[in-house]
């Protein structure tokens, strides 16, 4: 890990628990690290993402427009290389996994030109991953 870059350490709520687990663990390929009757973490890339169980209830996502999609909100994800990118889409199109947002290139040809995926995992959490053409771009405006 690039020592100038700090992990983040993120919950969610998942309401099953097998389902997340396969979800995270499976699908996306993430490390699993401790593990309890309720909660399981994982090596998000390089970040600490812990699923923590919690009955379903009544929470509803917001979506925004954004480029002329639904952007669902809350959401989070991860800022990956563009071939990880491309590999991740894969993997999520060969287990079945509806998109939240098809797959598109943003800002085509300028300033922080971007790949973006959206989908939900098992429990309704919302996840987007990006690949940017020029990382150095990440935050250009």
């Amino acid at each position: 890990m690039n020592q100038n870059i700090h992990p983040f350490h993120l919950a969610i709520p998942v309401d099953d628990l097998q389902a997340a687990r396969h979800f995270y663990g499976e699908v996306l390929q993430c490390r699993e690290g401790r593990t309890d009757k309720l909660w399981t973490d994982y090596d998000f890339y390089g970040h600490q993402l812990v699923i923590h169980y919690k009955p379903k209830g009544q929470n509803e996502i917001h979506h925004n427009p954004v480029d002329g999609h639904d952007v669902p909100v809350p959401h989070f994800g991860v800022v990956l290389p563009w071939d990880e990118w491309e590999k991740l889409v894969e993997r999520v199109r060969a287990a079945g996994i509806s998109f939240v947002i098809e797959p598109y290139i943003r800002f085509a040809g300028q300033i922080g030109e971007q790949a973006t995926v959206f989908f939900m995992d098992p429990c309704g959490n919302a996840l987007e991953f990006k690949a940017f053409k020029d990382i150095g771009q990440l935050f250009a405006k």
